[in-house]
């Protein structure tokens, strides 16, 4: 049984209430062609999205993403930076914390309404004080209604992958969507999912009898796998990279604008966050040994905040209460480090 507890105004409500200016919305839109540009090889760039794993308080969030802007003018010829402000991820087991979405204060019960404020608020914010916008999850797709006018690349979990409603959505987003492997690996499976967001489809979205053009710049993430019993796979050595290309290249053209993103954190680390510089540095050196896999690789994904490691409850300021990240100096010398060797 369902109770109904509190109206939720509709998307084209909310956004009316909260809208982007005009002047954010042209430096969001500068952003959007700068990530479609890599993802279909028209630059060189990497393109790196960066940040906590859950944004679940503003004020930490955006003293990040200010650094991250002031950060960007010593890499923007190398870099393409995408803040992470997830707001829509729960705990693993999907117990608990859901997220600021659900629960903009996460030691306090769910408020939905006040989430989807809280978080345009943010983003909005954002944008106005580092000249960057974000990347968030689409975990729940009728919640991507609510911030598709505020993000710059979008995130489909590996827990998600294989699910018809995200690859139906994925295939009507104007901008980068970022599908990762299944939990298990399989990469036919990842590239099917590409396939479908890549396609023309007809679907019920909301209220709504839709029909997409498909999405050109849907790609693959590889964030490792889990087996059977439990133990991480990675999945970001050459030789997953090239079956993944073969894979693109056997699409003959069905598949367009091949492209991984490595995730750095989750089944490739272990979740040992500290493990993030060792991979990258890995794969940016496996670029330099072959040039199909620089070619395929177009960036990174990485778990960062203000403070290192991971907490249950809020009381470290800028750091994590989901997964552990990399503290703020780390990943400053990592992202000149990356810039430094593009």
């Amino acid at each position: 049984m369902f109770e109904k507890r509190i109206h939720i105004p509709s998307a084209e409500e909310i956004l009316a209430e909260q809208p982007l200016p005009e002047s954010l919305r042209k430096i969001k839109l500068s952003r959007d062609e700068l990530a479609k540009d890599v993802i279909a090889g028209r630059s060189e760039k990497l393109l790196v999205i960066v940040g906590p794993c859950s944004a679940h308080e503003s004020k930490p969030v955006l003293d990040y993403v200010r650094r991250l802007g002031k950060l960007n003018e010593r890499v923007k010829e190398k870099l393409v930076l995408v803040p992470r402000i997830y707001t829509n991820k729960p705990r693993t087991k999907g117990v608990g914390y859901k997220g600021m979405f659900s629960q903009p204060d996460p030691e306090n019960k769910e408020d939905i309404l006040r989430g989807i404020r809280t978080i345009r608020d943010l983003h909005l914010h954002a944008i106005e004080e580092s000249g960057l916008s974000a990347a968030d999850e689409m975990l729940y797709p009728e919640n991507y209604a609510y911030v598709e006018d505020l993000l710059t690349y979008v995130a489909v979990g590996a827990r998600s992958s294989e699910n018809q409603m995200h690859r139906l959505v994925s295939s009507g987003i104007e901008l980068p969507v970022g599908i990762k492997n299944p939990m298990g690996g399989s990469i036919p499976v990842l590239l099917n999912s590409i396939y479908a967001a890549q396609s023309r489809q007809v679907f019920k979205y909301r209220d709504w009898q839709v029909e997409t053009q498909g999405n050109e710049y849907a790609h693959a993430v590889l964030r490792g796998m889990v087996d059977s019993y439990g133990n991480d796979i990675p999945n970001f050595h050459y030789e997953t990279v090239m079956q993944v290309y073969e894979g693109y290249r056997k699409s003959e053209g069905e598949i367009k604008n091949p492209a991984i993103i490595v995730d750095s954190n989750h089944s490739n680390s272990g979740k040992r966050f500290g493990q993030q510089i060792r991979i990258i540095e890995e794969v940016m050196q496996n670029r330099l040994f072959d040039r199909d896999f620089k070619k395929i690789i177009k960036g990174f994904m990485i778990e960062s905040f203000l403070v290192e490691g991971c907490q249950k409850h809020d009381l470290v300021y800028g750091q994590s209460i989901t997964d552990p990240c990399l503290g703020w100096e780390d990943t400053e010398r990592l992202l000149l480090d990356i810039a430094e060797k593009a």
